[in-house]
């Protein structure tokens, strides 16, 4: 008999996309709740794809807000200085592959100094939250 996965739900371009709209939602904000609501309970969440990864939703929270700082994490960005748009390329039931660009700006109104290009790879449960991420980036010349 076959292993059963937590996926129930079908993940479609939509669902995918306001996910990651509200990734960038929470990122923007770093509201501690908007984040946990991103993630299941006992997400798996890696910076790069050699991590280990960060496990479990508090700790990804605490890491997103430089309380628990996870080997090579980013570190918290200043409001203003930062933005991003991603969007779902490939869709296999529960997995999820994005790309898209970020970039950063050392102030508010200042040139974009550093960008980007992103791929995430992501798979989710039946509740619509992400229960494994990981990042690949490469910056921009």
């Amino acid at each position: 008999m076959a292993a059963t996965s937590a996926y129930r739900e079908p993940v479609d371009v939509e669902s995918a996309q306001e996910w990651l709209n509200r990734y960038i939602s929470a990122w923007l904000s770093y509201d501690p709740d908007q984040i946990a609501a991103l993630f299941s309970d006992d997400v798996t969440y890696r910076y790069h794809p050699y991590d280990d990864g960060v496990v479990g939703r508090d700790a990804v929270v605490a890491s997103w807000l430089g309380e628990d700082a996870a080997p090579g994490a980013s570190t918290r960005d200043a409001p203003g200085t930062y933005e991003a748009e991603y969007a779902p390329v490939a869709i296999d039931g529960e997995t999820v592959v994005a790309t898209g660009t970020s970039r950063y700006r050392e102030s508010p109104d200042g040139p974009v100094v550093r960008s980007y290009r992103n791929c995430f790879v992501m798979r989710f449960d039946g509740e619509g939250r992400c229960r494994d991420f990981t990042e690949y980036y490469a910056r921009e010349p």
